[in-house]
């Protein structure tokens, strides 16, 4: 390979599954663009879509239906599937179809129940049935929601057909992520040499070939498989031990989110049985640097942020070049990628939550890093966080451009840590001077810096929700977590948001160091308040994990607790245990956290006492009953 011409070599960016059903990652999409931007030969392919794809289709289907004809026992699923198998057949193709966009008339059919198959995930209806019996979702979709009602039968129908493949096939697939305790802060290689070693069964066989076929479409000299989750890694490493088996001359390098936090540690020379190069942070720099390196250009020695085997020795290299600015790093394409094949599928009612698995946005970010890079339960220490750096409004407006002109589509979700404010404003500002219409969303921090007018300046430029960080709903807590808010200021900005006509998503946590079971039944109660005040109409309580990258993990004395020992690490390293002399039970919390706040998005529940959510006795609230609205004045 080192012979080849600089503009002769072709380069392919692959997604492994899983990741998102309805709109393609976007890292193989910058890389895309910053490779084709200097010069280099680029191609992209999505096989997680294509995987689901293919098992969701009735050849899919039979090769599953063969799969549980072999099984020695069937479970009541299997049979039910099995019983049904002509009618599943048959709506495959339809169903898939209509959550794609492509045949919208079925879905007056699949509203009315009698054309898709129901298994047990449609039980989950029962639970909307209104006291005289009547049409159980007309709450969420009225009597004109046939196309909304249908993506909800439609999600349901393929949900159910995925839990007959996790049965029959593979316990360890799922749409969003794929086999990932294999994987998760595994301080061995072993875990994952092993499933790997393990004979094909029919997802593994699909990847398999389905690498092969993008392999055969564009002929690459290296193969760039991003990871940016650990339920991405064991099909990374499938699609690269296919590829090694037929074609050992393609150079496969692996990168991506999962890499830069838990492999920066890498000394498992097994990995490079499948991969020759693993590169941490941002691509691009260490890209150019191997491209360099692989056209005989740049020795090794003068690699950047890139782990190789040397010797059987796992060795990492880094010139300490800079990294490419982030103005420079030019415009992600989609091209290449099948955005008429995504599915828009509805599994959460929740006008806001529903914007994640919902409709096709454009993924984009407005700084590199995060401005604010305080918080204590973060990885401010790596450059994904610790490194800001922002763009002029009309370069940020140029690429929205460009990319609405390439995919037809102006819907654009932000994909920041932290948008920055002062961005935002510059953003709206662009986009009026150029009388540029489009359809906005992503993450911020509830800082007072959004006023009720630049929340309304934003809802003018395109802005339909926001998600952001409230955490443990306590300003103690929010102080020691280094948030730089507060519960009242949360409330303001909140309502600010609301009051323009934008929906607002708030992300939870509970579990964190020293935090009392009052702190919890207090951060509900203000939850509560905060959803009933109509400051919020969707979140999600995520479980605090500990990670060796955040200042919690590298100071753990002063959050009041104490790390647990890690074993020796070989492979991946981030997420810590660590012992809380508070001792408090969280897990059995966060049932009760969890249920009032699925209740709380459907509008349910909103006048009760928090403490009827927890099975245990827990205390009162200290909460005044009236604190939001008072805050609100």
């Amino acid at each position: 390979m080192n012979d080849l011409k600089p503009k002769s070599m072709r380069v392919l960016s692959v997604i492994p599954p899983m990741t998102q059903l309805n709109t393609p990652y976007p890292s193989t999409a910058y890389l895309t663009g910053f490779l084709r931007s200097r010069g280099v030969d680029a191609v992209q392919e999505d096989l997680a879509l294509a995987l689901v794809l293919r098992l969701f289709s009735p050849q899919g289907l039979v090769a599953i239906r063969t799969c549980i004809e072999a099984l020695p026992k069937r479970t009541p699923l299997l049979k039910a599937f099995a019983a049904q198998f002509d009618r599943y057949l048959a709506s495959i193709t339809p169903a898939v179809a209509f959550l794609q966009g492509r045949d919208p008339s079925i879905g007056h059919r699949i509203a009315g129940r009698n054309f898709l198959p129901e298994g047990p995930r449609f039980a989950s209806l029962d639970a909307y049935v209104d006291d005289d019996g009547g049409d159980p979702l007309a709450w969420a979709f009225g009597a004109l929601g046939v196309q909304d009602r249908a993506r909800h039968f439609a999600t349901l129908y393929l949900n159910d057909v995925a839990d007959v493949l996790r049965v029959a096939v593979d316990p360890r697939f799922e749409f969003v992520r794929y086999a990932e305790l294999i994987a998760q802060s595994q301080p061995t290689f072993e875990p994952l040499a092993e499933a790997l070693a393990a004979p094909f069964n029919l997802v593994d066989s699909t990847l398999r070939d389905l690498t092969l076929e993008a392999v055969a479409r564009h002929m690459p000299d290296l193969v760039l498989v991003s990871v940016p989750f650990p339920g991405n890694v064991y099909a990374a490493f499938r699609i690269a031990q296919a590829i090694k088996a037929q074609h050992p001359e393609i150079a496969i390098a692996l990168g991506g989110g999962f890499v830069n936090t838990e492999l920066r540690e890498l000394s498992e020379p097994r990995v490079f049985d499948y991969f020759d190069y693993v590169t941490l942070d941002d691509g691009e720099r260490p890209l150019l640097a191997l491209l360099e390196h692989l056209r005989g250009e740049r020795g090794q020695g003068k690699l950047v942020r890139s782990f190789v085997r040397i010797a059987a020795e796992v060795r990492y290299i880094d010139a300490g070049e800079p990294d490419i600015p982030f103005a420079e790093v030019g415009t992600p394409t989609w091209d290449g990628l099948p955005l008429d094949r995504y599915l828009s599928i509805l599994d959460m009612l929740n006008p806001m939550h529903r914007l994640w698995s919902d409709g096709r946005w454009n993924k984009l970010t407005v700084a590199h890093g995060c401005y604010w890079k305080k918080c204590t339960f973060c990885d401010v220490s790596l450059d994904y966080i610790g490194r800001y750096d922002g763009i002029a409004a009309a370069t940020l407006v140029d690429r929205i451009e460009a990319i609405i002109g390439e995919t037809g589509q102006s819907g654009f979700h932000f994909v920041d840590e932290a948008a920055p404010p002062k961005a935002l404003k510059a953003l709206a500002e662009e986009l009026q001077r150029r009388n540029r219409a489009i359809s906005w969303w992503g993450n911020i921090r509830f800082e007072k810096s959004f006023t009720p007018e630049l929340c309304r300046q934003l809802a003018d430029s395109g802005c339909i929700a926001v998600s952001g960080g409230l955490e443990v709903a306590s300003d103690r807590l929010l102080k020691l977590m280094q948030k730089g808010v507060s519960v009242e200021q949360v409330a303001r900005v909140t309502r600010a948001f609301t009051d323009a006509g934008i929906l607002v998503h708030a992300y939870l946590m509970y579990g964190f160091p020293t935090q009392t079971v009052q702190d919890t039944v207090d951060a509900l109660e203000y939850v509560r308040q905060l959803f009933a005040a109509g400051c919020i109409q969707s979140g999600f309580f995520h479980r605090f994990v500990c990670t060796v990258h955040s200042p919690v993990g590298q100071h753990p004395e002063q959050f009041g607790v104490t790390l647990q020992t890690l074993p020796p690490v070989s492979f991946a390293r981030n997420d810590v245990g660590f012992i809380d002399p508070i001792g408090v039970d969280h897990d059995a919390l966060g049932v009760a956290l969890n249920k009032a706040l699925y209740n709380y998005m459907h509008g349910i529940g909103l006048d009760e006492d928090v403490r009827n959510w927890f099975t245990e006795r827990v205390p009162r609230t200290r909460v005044p009953r009236h604190f939001i609205e008072r805050a609100l004045g």
